[in-house]
């Protein structure tokens, strides 16, 4: 069991509890792993970090990413494709991956992630060339220490059957399957204060067969974990479905037993209002990932309807093949302006936008331990240093947030200090970028 900590002195400590408040001079314990009181003038015999001049948020929540594409970001021919054609450039360069190109993309892209305050990432790895296996970024994730919910993805249909990956990138069904069994079994903690908890996520309507989608339901059911896919990212995914299925994605979702409690869906560009109320009706999460929609052309995602009807949404970074950065703080900023630019400018608010990076998150992936500073909840906690040049003039530091600073000062998770000074606590970061760019360069070859 870990000590205790206390964060003496913020600027602000933004809580994000059922009353949203927020302490000035604010104070937060921590103690063998969970938040043990928040307010001002708490005292320790533990240790100490002064907060002064800093805003204090719980960490930051990922909820959708493929971490292994860490090493493909800015890669030519893709850089001014819409989605289908940007997969068609990449797949080939992905199927000459392996075991270290996945465990050490995964490295870069969890640290990119703790620097930029997220303190629980899920990830949807949905190839597995040369020996990759799932354990491969669970093994990466152990090391950097963030909370994490990777899923086994997994592409069935190649391009001879009508899907879009080639062919020597799909795999059996029945291997699939078996697969999500192992890694279930073996990795999968359903715990309170879990660091790992497995979700099964056939890739996308276009890769994988409907026969594999429903028995892929009926498995994570059987098994007690969540289900994750890609949906509606963008207009060609709903005319591939309606060709394909005679059906909305929202439909398609619907037959096959992928809405609900236990389901989020990444993208959702193009849902129409009946897709939302399901969504909404059902309890289906939603992972939004503002920048990658902008970099694909793929459109602006509905967001604020999907709030007002009581869908829960989070944010996500997706690949940074498709994004090019994994800032979850970024993304927070993109996901306000987007909604402000396309319903006006009293659409999304700073808090608002940062409630959907914690708390909305955390509800997406099913951490109800997870999300807010409250008393009890788990001490994954992020200082942010405003007073810097950035900040300078700054009547609001809360709202600066989200245009603020680029890196977090403090990141803790469980109770345990992932960043401090702005820097990775926990591995070499150094060394393993230098491996990172060779394995790219590599890739090049």
């Amino acid at each position: 069991m870990r000590g205790e900590l206390l964060i003496r002195n913020a600027t602000a400590v933004v809580t994000m509890d059922a009353g949203r408040r927020e302490f000035a001079g604010g104070d937060v314990l921590l103690r063998g792993g969970v938040i043990a009181a928040v307010g001002t003038g708490l005292t320790t015999t533990g240790d100490v970090v002064d907060a002064a001049g800093c805003v204090v948020t719980p960490g930051l929540v990922n909820t959708h990413h493929h971490l292994y594409q860490t090493l493909t970001r800015a890669v030519p021919g893709g850089q001014d494709a819409l989605l289908f054609g940007w997969l068609k450039t990449l797949y080939p360069i992905w199927a000459r991956f392996g075991p270290e190109e996945m465990f050490v993309s995964a490295q870069v892209g969890l640290a990119e992630l703790a620097l930029s305050g997220c303190s629980m990432s899920s990830d949807h790895l949905y190839l597995y060339p040369n020996g990759s296996r799932l354990d491969d970024t669970i093994a990466a994730a152990r090391e950097v220490g963030l909370r994490f919910h990777p899923t086994r993805g997994a592409m069935s249909i190649g391009e001879s059957a009508g899907g879009l990956p080639p062919d020597a990138l799909v795999e059996r069904e029945t291997d699939i399957l078996k697969d999500c069994i192992r890694v279930v079994d073996k990795f999968h903690d359903a715990s309170a204060g879990s660091m790992l908890r497995v979700g099964l996520a056939p890739c996308s309507p276009f890769s994988v067969s409907r026969d594999l989608m429903r028995e892929a339901a009926l498995l994570a059911r059987d098994k007690g974990v969540m289900l994750h896919t890609h949906l509606a990212e963008n207009d060609e995914d709903v005319a591939y479905s309606q060709a394909m299925f005679g059906c909305r994605p929202g439909q398609y979702a619907e037959d096959l037993g992928w809405t609900g409690d236990d389901v989020w869906h990444a993208h959702c560009v193009k849902l129409d209002t009946r897709e939302i109320d399901l969504f909404a009706r059902s309890g289906t999460g939603v992972a939004h990932c503002p920048c990658s929609n902008c970099r694909l052309g793929s459109g602006i995602a509905p967001v604020r309807a999907m709030r007002d009807a009581g869908v829960k949404v989070g944010l996500g970074v997706d690949g940074s093949a498709s994004n090019d950065a994994g800032s979850l703080a970024g993304e927070a900023r993109m996901a306000m302006l987007l909604q402000r630019v396309s319903k006006g400018a009293d659409a999304m608010s700073a808090r608002e936008a940062l409630e959907i990076a914690t708390l909305g998150g955390a509800r997406v992936l099913g951490r109800s331990d997870c999300g807010s500073i409250e008393v009890g909840k788990r001490a994954d906690v992020a200082v942010w240093d405003v007073s810097g040049i950035e900040a300078a003039g700054s009547w609001d530091p809360v709202a600066f947030l989200l245009a603020g600073p680029p890196r977090v000062r403090d990141l803790f998770v469980e109770g345990r200090q992932v960043v401090g000074a702005g820097q990775m606590m926990t591995m070499d970061l150094g060394a393993v970028v230098e491996r990172q760019n060779r394995l790219a360069n590599r890739l090049q070859e």
